[in-house]
């Protein structure tokens, strides 16, 4: 089974709590829902259901520092009227994540498509001018945008790391798979934080991503 680390950085992000409403509290770990997307973005590909089965480790190598800000926020209170105008945009408050580094390894697990996506995520970082997507790479909204993707250095593989892990009983749930047509099929992972070093994510930190 082929399987890559890489190291990724945001200087600011948010992972938006499923459940937050009117003020946009951040989950403190990034889903592996989102993760899988920004990395979708990397190689240029639009269809999420191509490479389902790919399997996911995720560990952060930093201790991110929570702040919030006040912006204007778009929702759709009338149908009638455009989305950011009138009753469909309010000023509220978004909580942010400033620093974020990970360490994301990624093996092939049941993607059956040619090539997979490790694979092609190995090609894309080697030769990035080869890759055609709209938009900048970005983890979590569009604006909040990758400072750096790129191979896990031989060096950085006995860093500390804080894996996110899957356990029954942890204080984390997070999206693995997200409906977007309403909920229904969108699955959720009990998880928590453990420690370990950058190139040795255990059994339980891996992720498998889509909807079975």
């Amino acid at each position: 089974m082929t399987t890559s680390a890489y190291y990724l950085a945001a200087p600011i992000t948010s992972f938006r709590s499923p459940w937050a409403r009117e003020y946009f509290e951040t989950l403190l770990a990034p889903p592996p829902a989102t993760v899988y997307g920004a990395l979708l973005s990397a190689v240029g590909e639009p269809n999420r259901l191509v490479h389902q089965g790919t399997e996911l480790a995720i560990g952060l190598l930093s201790q991110p520092t929570r702040v919030r800000i006040f912006r204007t926020l778009w929702r759709v209170k009338d149908p009638r009227v455009p989305l950011g105008h009138g009753e469909n945009r309010r000023p509220d408050f978004q909580e942010l994540l400033v620093d974020v580094r990970l360490v994301i390894h990624i093996r092939t697990g049941a993607d059956s498509h040619q090539p997979p996506l490790v694979d092609r995520l190995r090609s894309a970082v080697a030769q990035p001018a080869s890759v055609e997507r709209w938009g900048a790479l970005a983890l979590g909204e569009s604006s909040h945008l990758v400072d750096e993707l790129r191979p896990l250095r031989a060096a950085e593989v006995h860093l500390p790391v804080r894996w996110l892990v899957q356990d029954d009983r942890g204080s984390l749930a997070l999206p693995v798979w997200v409906d977007h047509v309403g909920s229904a099929g969108t699955k959720f992972a009990q998880c928590k934080l453990a420690e370990g070093t950058a190139g040795n994510p255990p059994e339980n930190a891996w992720f498998r991503i889509g909807r079975d």
